[in-house]
C-alpha cells in the first residue's frame, strides 16, 4: 500500500511512477475523495465529542435530582446523527481503501519504464555451452533417463503436473537440501509455513484483492473472497508472519529461509515452448525473506541477489542477471532482479530466482513496524524476498547444459557430495515404471 501522505504531498511523483508501469490513474478524483473523508472524520469526531458532553450533562442533572428531558432528547438526536455520520464515514473510508488497495508499488528511479521488452540485462556469467552434436532437450532427457514421469503426472492431476522418480526425485531433493543448508549457514532462520493461508496473508503480500482469482481457493467467505487458499509462494506466508507486530530495531534484520511447494493456476501450454517442468501447477521452491530497516534494504537486496547467484554458479550454469522494467515488476515490488539460466533447447533464458525489494508496501498492508533504538516513533520495516532457488526450471537447465553426446548428464560436484552419482544415465527401472 502506498503512503497516502506521499500521494497528498507529491501527486506528480506518484503519477510519474505509475506511468512507468503503463498506468494512468485519476489521482485528482482520489484526492477529492481523500478531502471528503477527512472532512467526514472531523465531523464525526465533533459529533461524538458533543454527544459525550451532553451525556455528561445528563449525568450531572440526574445526580442533582434535576430534570434532564431536553438533554435526553438532544442526546437521542445526537445518537442518530452520530450513526448517520458513522455510516457516511464508513462508505467513504471503504472507497478510499479500495482505491489504495488497487495501486501497485512505485518503481525505483533506476527501474526502466515499460513492459517486459524493456527489461535490462545487467550481466552474464559463465560460458554458454556449445555442442558439437545435436543436443537433447530437457523433456527427452528426463524421459530417457527415467527422471520424470510426465504421462502419469498428467493422469494423476491433469496437465501441468508431473512425477519425479528415481534419480530425478533424488536430484530434486538434493538441490533443495543444498539450498537450505547454504542459507541456514548464512544466518537465515529455517521456516516451514502452512500451505493453506488466509485472506489477510494474501492481502499483506499485495496479491489480494486484485489477483485473488489467480490462486487455488479451498474455502470462500460469504462475500465470495478467498477465505483460505493454497500458497502460490512462501513469500505470501513470510510477508504476513509478523502481521500487526512492532519489532525492536535491535532485532533487525530478520532473515528467513522457507521451503514449500508452490501452487499456481497458470501452467504449461500458455506457451508451447514451456513444456516439461518449466511451468506447472505445483513446483518446489526455497524462498528467502528479510525484514530490514529502510536504510538497509538496498544492501539487503544485493545480498539476496548474491546468494541466489552463488547457488547457480556452484552448479556450473551459464546465467544472466536482468533488471526488470516497471511493467514487468510484481505489483508489490519497487525493484526486481531476475536470475535467468540458459536453456539451449529454447535458445533463451528462463528465470530461476526473482530478487525483489517491496520497500514498506507490504509492511503498510500488514501493519509491521519497528521501534527505533533512539526512542523515535515506530516506523514501517522494509520487506525483501528472493527465490533461493526454484527447481522446476533449474533441473531442465542442469540437464541441458551438462548433457553429454551419449545422452548422459554430468552431475555437479556439490550434488555428488549429497549422494548423487557422477553421471545420470538410464538405469534399470521396474517393469511397472517402464510400461507405457
Amino acid at each position: 500500500m502506498l503512503d497516502v501522505t506521499l500521494i497528498r504531498q507529491h501527486p506528480e511523483r506518484v503519477r510519474e511512477g505509475l506511468a512507468k508501469r503503463g498506468l494512468h490513474v485519476d489521482l485528482d478524483t482520489f484526492l477529492a475523495l481523500d478531502r471528503r473523508l477527512r472532512g467526514a472524520r472531523t465531523a464525526l469526531e465533533r459529533l461524538r465529542g458533543e454527544r459525550r458532553r451532553v451525556s455528561a450533562d445528563v449525568a450531572v442533572r440526574r445526580r442533582a435530582g434535576e430534570p434532564a428531558d431536553e438533554l435526553l432528547a438532544a442526546a437521542a438526536d445526537l445518537a442518530d446523527r452520530v450513526a448517520e455520520a458513522t455510516a457516511a464515514h464508513g462508505r467513504l473510508d471503504a472507497e478510499h481503501r479500495a482505491f489504495l488497495d488497487g495501486l501497485p508499488n512505485l518503481p525505483e528511479p533506476d527501474v526502466p519504464a515499460g513492459g517486459k521488452e524493456c527489461n535490462e540485462a545487467v550481466r552474464t556469467e559463465g560460458a554458454r555451452p556449445e555442442f558439437g552434436y545435436a543436443p537433447r532437450d530437457h523433456v527427452r532427457l528426463t524421459e530417457e533417463l527415467g527422471l520424470v514421469d510426465h504421462r502419469r503426472g498428467a493422469a494423476l492431476a491433469g496437465s501441468g503436473n508431473w512425477v519425479y522418480r528415481g534419480e530425478g526425485a533424488a536430484l530434486e531433493w538434493a538441490l533443495l537440501n543444498h539450498f537450505l543448508d547454504t542459507h541456514r549457514a548464512a544466518g537465515h532462520t529455517f521456516v516451514l509455513p502452512p500451505h493453506l493461508l488466509t485472506w489477510q496473508a494474501g492481502y499483506t503480500a499485495g496479491q489480494f484483492p486484485k489477483f485473488a482469482d489467480d490462486v487455488f481457493v479451498t474455502d470462500r467467505a460469504p462475500d465470495g473472497r478467498p477465505e483460505r487458499f493454497l500458497l502460490p509462494t512462501a513469500e505470501t506466508a513470510l510477508a504476513a508472519l509478523h502481521h500487526g507486530e512492532t519489532l525492536d530495531e535491535a532485532e533487525l534484520p530478520v532473515k528467513y529461509v522457507a521451503y514449500t511447494p508452490c501452487y499456481r493456476k497458470e501452467a504449461g501450454g500458455y506457451r508451447t515452448a514451456e513444456r516439461g517442468t518449466l511451468r506447472g501447477h505445483q513446483f518446489n521452491k526455497v524462498e528467502l525473506f528479510q525484514l530490514t530497516r529502510p536504510a538497509d534494504s538496498d544492501a539487503a537486496q544485493l545480498e539476496l541477489l548474491a546468494a541466489a547467484e552463488h547457488l547457480v554458479a556452484e552448479l556450473g550454469l551459464h546465467y544472466r542477471v536482468t533488471r526488470l522494467a516497471a511493467g514487468d515488476t510484481g505489483a508489490a515490488q519497487a525493484r526486481t532482479y531476475d536470475v535467468e539460466v540458459w536453456l539451449p533447447s529454447l535458445g533463451a533464458y528462463a528465470e530461476v530466482s526473482s530478487v525483489s525489494n517491496a520497500r514498506d508496501y507490504q509492511a503498510r498492508r500488514g501493519g509491521i513496524r519497528y521501534r527505533p533504538a533512539d526512542g523515535g516513533r515506530p516506523a514501517y520495516v522494509h520487506t525483501l524476498n528472493a527465490s533461493g532457488l526454484a527447481t522446476s526450471r533449474l533441473v531442465p537447465a542442469l540437464l541441458e547444459q551438462h548433457q553429454r553426446p551419449d545422452g548422459t548428464v554430468a552431475v555437479p560436484e556439490v550434488l555428488r557430495r549429497r549422494g548423487l552419482p557422477e553421471v545420470l544415465r538410464r538405469r534399470g527401472l521396474p517393469e511397472v515404471l517402464r510400461r507405457p
